[in-house]
Protein backbone atom coordinates (compact mmCIF):
# COMPACT_ATOMS: atom_id res chain seq x y z
CA UNK A 1 0.00 0.00 0.00
CA UNK A 2 2.72 2.45 0.78
CA UNK A 3 4.22 2.16 -2.90
CA UNK A 4 0.73 2.89 -4.28
CA UNK A 5 0.50 6.08 -2.10
CA UNK A 6 4.42 7.05 -3.56
CA UNK A 7 3.61 6.04 -6.98
CA UNK A 8 0.20 8.34 -7.12
CA UNK A 9 2.01 11.08 -5.59
CA UNK A 10 4.91 10.40 -8.39
CA UNK A 11 2.23 10.53 -10.69
CA UNK A 12 0.76 13.46 -9.77
CA UNK A 13 4.04 15.49 -9.40
CA UNK A 14 5.08 14.21 -13.45
CA UNK A 15 1.46 15.28 -14.31
CA UNK A 16 2.09 18.89 -12.56
CA UNK A 17 5.36 19.75 -13.95
CA UNK A 18 4.68 18.03 -17.56
CA UNK A 19 1.58 20.28 -17.80
CA UNK A 20 3.70 23.16 -17.22
CA UNK A 21 5.05 22.51 -20.57
CA UNK A 22 2.57 21.90 -22.31
CA UNK A 23 1.00 24.49 -24.84
CA UNK A 24 -2.87 24.28 -24.21
CA UNK A 25 -5.48 21.46 -22.96
CA UNK A 26 -5.12 19.41 -26.73
CA UNK A 27 -1.47 19.75 -26.53
CA UNK A 28 -1.25 18.21 -23.12
CA UNK A 29 -1.13 14.71 -23.81
CA UNK A 30 1.38 14.03 -20.86
CA UNK A 31 -1.57 15.31 -18.25
CA UNK A 32 -4.35 14.05 -20.34
CA UNK A 33 -2.64 10.56 -19.45
CA UNK A 34 -1.92 11.00 -16.06
CA UNK A 35 -5.37 12.32 -15.11
CA UNK A 36 -6.49 8.71 -16.54
CA UNK A 37 -3.94 6.85 -14.93
CA UNK A 38 -4.98 8.49 -11.86
CA UNK A 39 -8.76 8.50 -12.07
CA UNK A 40 -7.94 4.36 -12.97
CA UNK A 41 -6.00 4.49 -9.67
CA UNK A 42 -8.63 5.72 -7.93
CA UNK A 43 -10.74 3.19 -9.16
CA UNK A 44 -8.77 0.52 -7.84
CA UNK A 45 -8.62 1.85 -3.77
CA UNK A 46 -12.61 2.49 -4.31
CA UNK A 47 -12.86 -1.21 -4.79
CA UNK A 48 -10.30 -2.28 -2.38
CA UNK A 49 -11.08 -3.63 0.86
CA UNK A 50 -11.80 -1.05 2.84
CA UNK A 51 -9.54 -2.32 6.28
CA UNK A 52 -5.80 -1.56 5.58
CA UNK A 53 -4.98 0.54 8.60
CA UNK A 54 -6.16 4.05 6.85
CA UNK A 55 -3.81 3.68 4.00
CA UNK A 56 -6.24 2.90 1.41
CA UNK A 57 -8.29 6.42 2.89
CA UNK A 58 -4.86 7.81 2.75
CA UNK A 59 -3.93 6.63 -0.67
CA UNK A 60 -7.38 7.54 -1.91
CA UNK A 61 -7.20 10.85 -0.79
CA UNK A 62 -3.29 12.00 -1.71
CA UNK A 63 -4.90 10.55 -5.70
CA UNK A 64 -8.27 12.85 -5.33
CA UNK A 65 -5.79 15.77 -4.07
CA UNK A 66 -3.42 14.53 -7.49
CA UNK A 67 -6.37 14.74 -10.05
CA UNK A 68 -7.47 17.89 -8.45
CA UNK A 69 -3.43 19.42 -9.35
CA UNK A 70 -3.60 18.03 -12.70
CA UNK A 71 -7.02 19.60 -13.49
CA UNK A 72 -5.89 22.86 -12.16
CA UNK A 73 -2.62 22.59 -13.96
CA UNK A 74 -4.08 22.04 -16.90
CA UNK A 75 -6.50 24.75 -16.63
CA UNK A 76 -4.16 26.85 -15.39
CA UNK A 77 -2.22 26.25 -19.05
CA UNK A 78 -5.27 27.06 -21.04
CA UNK A 79 -5.52 30.06 -19.86
CA UNK A 80 -2.09 31.51 -19.63
CA UNK A 81 -1.32 29.82 -23.37
CA UNK A 82 1.50 27.58 -21.75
Amino acid sequence: MKRLLVLVIAVALVAFYAGTLSVSAEGQPHMRAALRHLEAAKAELEKAEADKGGHREAALKATNDAIGHVKEGMEYAEKHHH
